[in-house]
């Protein structure tokens, strides 16, 4: 889609122009089709003017024939037009989706803000589908205009009046139907934000689905989906009324202009200024007239609904980075020293902290938002608001966001599983092609070779969506092993072991040790068992370095430090 930051219309040019030569191609065949459908009724008066009043059977198969050859064509200029206009609308809205979705993945974050996962799904899902619908419409009303100029020109040359008619009318009718989508267009939006809303509550009531059941509260997370969805159903109803009202009101103004032509057509016919035939042409091409008329209809309701999704597309793609991304390259090697000077962000307060190449350091805290703010700028999902963090001596602010974070991973303790087997969450892929050392060395210093014995398949068994058939320390186990088999010249864990027991902790913190040594890693965390296996331990207090020292010091000697950790 471009760089910058795109308006709703911007997002629906581009779109088009996108599908511009596909949008020709179908309109081309559409407008063929029309002149045929047009042509239809002109040809039945011909008929009945030369042949069958004038009971020649000769004329009468020849025009038969004709008919039948227009009939072949319709036929087939309908469908390679439709099939040209839906694979346009296809095609847009799979380039819209993909735009969502790298500005989703885009390494400087930001798009994710204030909307919930469900939220940015519904947008690059239905509002993509409605923004490359326009591209249909707008096929659909070149056929319907050509439909209509070719009536016009058949009945000018039928009846002065009769053309006139349609040529005035006509571009009334449309006026109109521009005016009466506006409602619909302001509702869609509101429909489209209210769905794309329940979609989100309901994925994290779902993600959510085992902590809400053994806190009890099912009930009152079923209350509050019921209360969003019910939002959602008025809006959703809204629009709905909207668009009734809006097709309904233009059907009617298409159905009275169709009796004004119908009308004038029987006072001319009955005056003698139109033969039988072409009486019978005229309200033939009245009532074709209700096609073209009923589509400017549609399109009038796809452009409403194309815009108010363009709009909330163009919301994601414009929304301002959360960082400013970098163009350096990282250092190779990467020795993994850390350096924190002044940092201010949330929790921690002119933060001033070295990390030391090669060193397990333990970081804990007495305030959880302080660890989530240390956490965010050591990834680099948000810069300090004062002073800098460094990598060997470099500022993240001067390195590629994305190089950065293969170098320096930062893995959530609530991070996400994916279906598949267990294997393929630890290793891409699997490893299909058999046994691999390091992945072997990683399951057992993660224990997760003991969450694979008491596994139907072993490794291979599958893990359900999110690893819902896991408990949430074996989960836990997974996620780390993950994180280990990633081999990160700096790894910072948070919380790995919070849902494991204290025997498996001691274990696990054992193996972390092992596996990482002479790697930087730190661990934010409260667990003395992962403390006391770390080379130092910094405490963070009150968002300011509190004490430091080897866990031993730090429990004999200080007394907030005790309390953080042992209480």
């Amino acid at each position: 889609m471009g760089s910058g930051e795109p308006s709703g219309r911007d997002v629906l040019a581009r779109s088009v122009r996108g599908q511009a030569r596909r949008v020709a191609l179908g309109a081309g065949f559409g407008c063929v089709h029309q002149l045929g459908e047009a042509l239809v009724p002109v040809l039945i008066g011909v008929v009945i003017d030369q042949a069958v009043a004038g009971r020649d059977a000769g004329r009468l198969l020849l025009w038969l024939a004709v008919l039948a050859v227009m009939y072949v064509c319709l036929s087939w200029s309908f469908r390679l037009g439709a099939r040209s206009g839906e694979r346009a609308a296809e095609e847009a809205a799979h380039t819209l989706r993909l735009a969502v979705v790298r500005r989703v993945l885009d390494p400087r974050g930001g798009a994710e803000a204030g909307l919930l996962p469900g939220e940015l799904a519904n947008v690059a899902t239905e509002d993509a589908k409605r923004v490359g619908a326009v591209n249909m419409a707008l096929m659909s009303g070149m056929w319907a205009v050509a439909g209509i100029t070719v009536s016009a020109v058949a009945l000018l040359v039928t009846s002065v009046p009769l053309g006139l008619i349609v040529l005035l009318g006509t571009p009334v009718l449309l006026w109109l139907g521009h005016l009466l989508s506006k409602p619909l267009e302001r509702r869609s939006e509101a429909e489209q934000d209210r769905a794309a809303h329940a979609s989100g509550v309901a994925a994290d009531l779902v993600s959510g689905l085992r902590v809400l059941k053994g806190l009890g509260a099912e009930r009152a997370a079923v209350e509050r989906y019921r209360r969003t969805s019910r939002v959602s159903l008025a809006a959703t109803l809204r629009a709905a009324r909207a668009e009734s009202w809006q097709t309904g009101l233009v059907l009617a103004l298409t159905g009275g202009f169709i009796a004004l032509i119908a009308l004038v057509g029987g006072r001319l016919a009955l005056e003698g200024s139109l033969s039988l035939g072409q009486l019978v042409s005229a309200v033939g091409l009245a009532l074709f007239l209700l096609g073209p008329l009923e589509t400017f209809a549609w399109v009038n309701a796809e452009l409403a609904q194309g815009r108010a999704s363009a709009a909330r597309i163009a919301e994601v793609l414009s929304a301002a980075p959360a960082v400013h991304g970098g163009e350096e390259a990282v250092p190779e090697p990467v020795r993994g020293a850390l350096r924190l000077r002044g940092v201010r962000l949330g929790g921690p307060d002119g933060v001033d902290l070295e990390l030391p190449a090669g060193c397990l350091t333990g970081i804990a805290v007495t305030d959880p938002a302080g660890a989530e703010a240390l956490l965010r700028c050591l990834g680099r999902e948000a810069d300090p608001e004062t002073g800098s963090v460094e990598l060997d001596g470099l500022p993240l602010t001067r390195l590629d966001p994305a190089a950065l974070r293969a170098s320096v991973l930062v893995a959530a303790h609530d991070a996400a599983l994916f279906g598949g087997s267990l294997a393929a969450n630890v290793t891409p892929g699997g490893e299909t092609d058999g046994p691999n050392p390091l992945t072997e060395r990683v399951l057992a210093a993660a224990r997760v070779d003991e969450v694979a014995r008491s596994l139907p398949h072993g490794t291979a068994t599958e893990v359900g969506e999110g690893g819902r058939s896991l408990s949430g320390g074996q989960r836990q186990r997974v996620l780390l092993a993950r994180a280990l088999r990633t081999e990160a010249p700096v790894l910072v864990l948070h919380d790995p072991t919070t849902a494991v027991d204290a025997v498996t902790e001691a274990r696990i913190a054992e193996g972390l040790k092992e596996i990482r040594r002479g790697r930087t890693t730190v661990v934010v965390t409260n667990s003395p068992a992962l403390l006391a296996v770390t080379d130092r331990v910094v405490l963070l207090d009150g968002g300011r370095i509190g004490a430091e020292g080897t866990h031993e010091q730090l429990v004999r000697a200080d007394a907030t430090y005790r309390t953080a950790v042992l209480a």
